[in-house]
């Protein structure tokens, strides 16, 4: 059976969707494959042409409308165990008259935001109105994890950690950042994630760039490597962490900067906590890299929500004035980049507590200085 959690929490999540849209003033949401359906009933079912969406009107019960031949994909999720109706078709019926009917007739929907056009038009057109997203239904209940989502987010934290601890080992001049990614990709999985989401290996004058991937680049003693990776550990949420190593001891120079970067990414942890905004927290960070004289070379936000997909809000950013709350979990991540040379990043994921922060990632955060050594190969 695919992972996920007790169908109690996602009966509550119905619940409390239900009780957004309604406040919202909607009749109902419509929910196509994608994260917000992994978020209400687990559901890891995915897009065709063919409609599958969780109808959930703010009265009455659940509908999963759903072709026929896709049933199965329902079965691992907790819609049998919530009793949630499930309305099938075939081939020649219309799915979008099944949900207006699932809703009690035309009326006005928020939809989830990843659902494909070619679903959209004509549900507006059987409804007689153009649906609204969900987003603003849903992002308050998304943002503020629940507890079993907190210890997913912590299991993912802590594997993540192990791999962090084990690339030393594959930091060798002579190899290419490829060859180091596809080892951190093994390492990703062996060390408890499901999957690999992203792996950045950014060596030299690579890790000025914030999302360079991998490329054929040999690494060289003297390097700064920046490596920020990341995945899913069951049922699916996320770890991204980022560290930076230097091949051989780094020049004062480098040393300087980076301990000014240390100071922002600490900074910027310690303004965390309810009531402050994600744009305080982004300044707090920025502010001391300004005050180094190194205000040009932070060129992106300080961090960016997490859960079932590695970004989600809140956006820890300048001109976002939510305030932090209890349960919100985000990565805050400051970094310097220095075009043509070298660049570094120090990145957790911090979840919101009562009094505070508490980081799910427990790496040192010093430049990590890796010996020179001879590629085997």
């Amino acid at each position: 059976m695919t992972p996920r959690f007790d169908s109690s929490v996602y009966a509550h999540r119905l619940a409390a969707a239900a009780a957004a849209a309604a406040k919202a003033g909607l009749a109902g949401l419509v929910i196509t494959p994608g994260y917000d359906l992994r978020y209400l009933i687990g559901s890891r079912a995915q897009t065709f042409e063919r409609l599958t969406a969780l109808v959930l009107p703010v009265s009455g019960s659940p509908t999963v409308v759903v072709p026929r031949l896709e049933l199965a994909a329902l079965r691992e999720s907790a819609a049998a165990d919530l009793g949630i109706a499930m309305r099938d078709w075939v081939d020649g019926e219309d799915p979008y008259r099944l949900v207006a009917e699932a809703l009690g007739g035309p009326a006005a929907v928020a939809v989830t935001d990843s659902m494909p056009a070619l679903h959209l038009l004509p549900l507006a057109d059987v409804l007689g109105t153009t649906p609204v997203l969900a987003t603003g239904v849903l992002r308050d209940l998304r943002m503020v994890k629940d507890p079993s989502e907190i210890d997913a987010l912590r299991r993912a934290g802590a594997a993540i950690d192990r791999v962090h601890a084990r690339v030393p080992e594959f930091l060798v001049p002579g190899r290419t950042e490829a060859d180091v990614a596809a080892d951190i990709a093994e390492a990703i999985v062996a060390e408890g994630h499901s999957d690999v989401a992203f792996i950045i290996v950014g060596s030299g004058p690579n890790g000025a760039d914030p999302h360079h991937e991998c490329s054929d680049r040999v690494l060289q003693a003297g390097d700064i490597v920046v490596v920020d990776i990341g995945g899913p550990v069951e049922p699916g949420y996320n770890s991204d962490s980022t560290r930076t190593y230097s091949l051989g001891e780094p020049d004062s120079v480098v040393a300087q900067r980076y301990s000014a970067l240390q100071e922002a990414q600490r900074s910027a942890v310690a303004a965390v906590r309810p009531g402050v905004t994600a744009q305080q927290v982004d300044a707090a960070a920025r502010d001391v890299l300004a005050q180094a004289g190194l205000a040009d070379y932070f060129v992106h936000r300080t961090g960016h929500g997490i859960g079932l997909s590695v970004h989600e809000e809140p956006y820890i950013v300048a001109g976002n004035d939510d305030e932090l709350a209890v349960g919100m979990a985000f990565s805050v991540e400051p970094g310097i980049y220095f075009p043509g040379q070298w660049g570094a990043r120090i990145e957790d994921i911090v979840i919101v507590t009562a009094d505070g922060a508490e980081s799910v990632n427990n790496r040192p955060h010093d430049l990590v200085v890796v010996p020179v050594r001879e590629s085997a190969g």
